[in-house]
């Protein structure tokens, strides 16, 4: 019997050097891909991907539109071999944009530019109001929330969940000190790795507030459209179909948690069996496993052979 799927795509954090190369080299629609992000950017999309150096390409206002395009022409590549769509699509964080690209509620070329101006925004916000996040391992959610709420109060300082993205794996974002508060409780509570993620942001948390407040100004001016695919969101974890509805979750998606395990677990419950992470690399499909070991996860390599 044939599985149900979902496609996911994922976001900052799955970039390498050498991404979307092999994929240009096999298939023309992902080779247009690139060369409309080309003309679109007005840079060498294709050379930082391919090339890189990495140090530019792990810029955040590089990243977010390299990871962007590598997900959209590993999508068209799909479709060139005539792969079989999806019942639901989803993104992690930065890689929402991708899945409404993917749903047909936003063209290619909004979405890149929407994606080009949200990096731009949170790595000005980050200069701004600087900060960081970490990745805690081995706690509950409630556990994580607590610690959180402790040091918010005790420091006047903000840290707070920024992604809940599988049992046992828990991040937060906020403020320097805060954060290291909050590491440090971490640790002594238990948890079984504390990671500091290479990053000078805070995403996911108020102090991305500035830039939230001008990207909804640009998602005000671009056109969605009623998804012809079901999309679930980040803010939600569950499907929104209006465009008006669509946009405003989108919005609130710089300043609230990326609700991905709660989002995974809503596809498995009305029926999702089979996964495919629509990407570089294999990050949401690890994730996948410390959710749900039973569902059947694949990658766009393997979907194509490659």
């Amino acid at each position: 019997m044939a599985c149900m799927r979902a496609y996911l795509f994922p976001g900052q954090g799955s970039q390498y050097v050498g991404m979307g190369r092999d994929l240009c080299a096999t298939y023309n629609k992902a080779r247009a891909v690139f060369a409309q992000a080309d003309r679109i950017l007005g840079i060498d999309l294709s050379d930082l991907c391919f090339d890189g150096p990495a140090e530019l390409l792990n810029e955040t206002v590089n990243t977010q539109p390299a990871v962007f395009t590598t997900s959209i022409a590993a999508l068209r590549a799909m479709q060139e071999r005539d792969v079989g769509g999806p019942a639901y699509v989803a993104g992690h964080s930065m890689g929402e944009l991708s899945a409404l690209v993917a749903a047909g509620a936003l063209s290619f070329e909004d979405g890149l530019q929407l994606v080009r101006e949200r990096g731009r925004l949170m790595q000005q916000a980050g200069g701004r109001n600087p900060g960081g996040m970490a990745a805690l391992l081995g706690l509950e959610r409630e556990q994580v929330a607590r610690i959180c709420t402790t040091v918010r109060e005790e420091s006047g300082e903000h840290v707070g969940i920024a992604n809940e993205n599988c049992p046992g794996q828990i991040v937060i974002s906020g403020t320097r000190d805060a954060l290291a508060q909050a590491m440090e409780r971490a640790r002594a509570q238990g948890a079984k790795r504390v990671i500091r993620l290479d990053v000078s942001i805070a995403a996911h948390s108020p102090l991305m507030a500035e830039a939230a407040t001008e990207f909804r100004h640009l998602l005000d001016a671009v056109p969605f459209r009623e998804p012809s695919t079901p999309i679930v969101l980040n803010a939600t974890a569950r499907p929104l179909t209006a465009p008006q509805a669509i946009c405003e979750a989108l919005g609130r998606q710089l300043t609230s948690p990326v609700r991905w395990d709660d989002s995974v677990r809503w596809m498995i419950e009305h029926g999702v069996t089979c996964f495919t992470e629509v990407g570089p690399k294999e990050v949401l499909t690890g994730l996948l496993r410390r959710i749900d070991r039973r569902v059947e996860r694949s990658t766009t390599a393997e979907i194509l052979g490659g």
